[in-house]
């Protein structure tokens, strides 16, 4: 029997995220193509594996159950969003400034105070979420101890400043 105060490790981390997509080559147009991840293993017609830095996958895409299909309703059950975390606010305003030179349309774009966001969707209609976080010494808390975390509109031609 596990004591009841049990916590997973501190560092766990979400390894990947397994996408069903209705069409591969469009699905790499994006991930690959636009956000700039790497195949790292390919599964006939089938499932593609993608990451960033070389390890085995971050992503996978797959039409196993899902070739050709419309999207999912976004009023049923699933995944809301993929987040994907960028090391340094600069990476962040470098995939901004690659959406907006391809006129990628974004869905928003947050300061929730630990984080900075940008929200898109995919080909097929996954939320996708580009965030970086802000160094956790910069953080806020409120007096019970809990993070202060909110959605303010984030501004982007003060991300963009990064690039300069």
């Amino acid at each position: 029997m596990e004591p009841d105060d049990y916590k997973v490790p501190a560092q766990t981390r979400i390894g990947h995220v397994h996408l069903k997509v209705a069409n591969l080559d469009r699905a790499l147009d994006f991930y690959c193509g636009l956000l700039g991840f790497e195949i790292t293993a390919r599964y006939g017609d089938q499932a593609v594996f993608i990451s960033a830095g070389g390890y085995h996958h971050h992503i996978g895409l797959n039409t196993w159950y899902s070739k050709d299909a419309p999207p999912a309703s976004q009023r049923g059950v699933g995944l809301f969003h993929t987040a994907i975390l960028y090391p340094t606010r600069k990476d962040l305003a470098f995939v901004l400034n690659r959406l907006l030179k391809a006129d990628y349309p974004l869905s928003g774009a947050s300061d929730h105070g630990v984080s900075e966001a940008l929200y898109l969707n995919d080909p097929d209609s996954n939320g996708v979420e580009l965030y970086w976080d802000r160094p956790k010494d910069l953080w806020s808390y409120l007096p019970d101890g809990s993070i202060e975390m909110f959605t303010k509109s984030l501004d982007l031609r003060d991300l963009l400043a990064e690039l300069t």
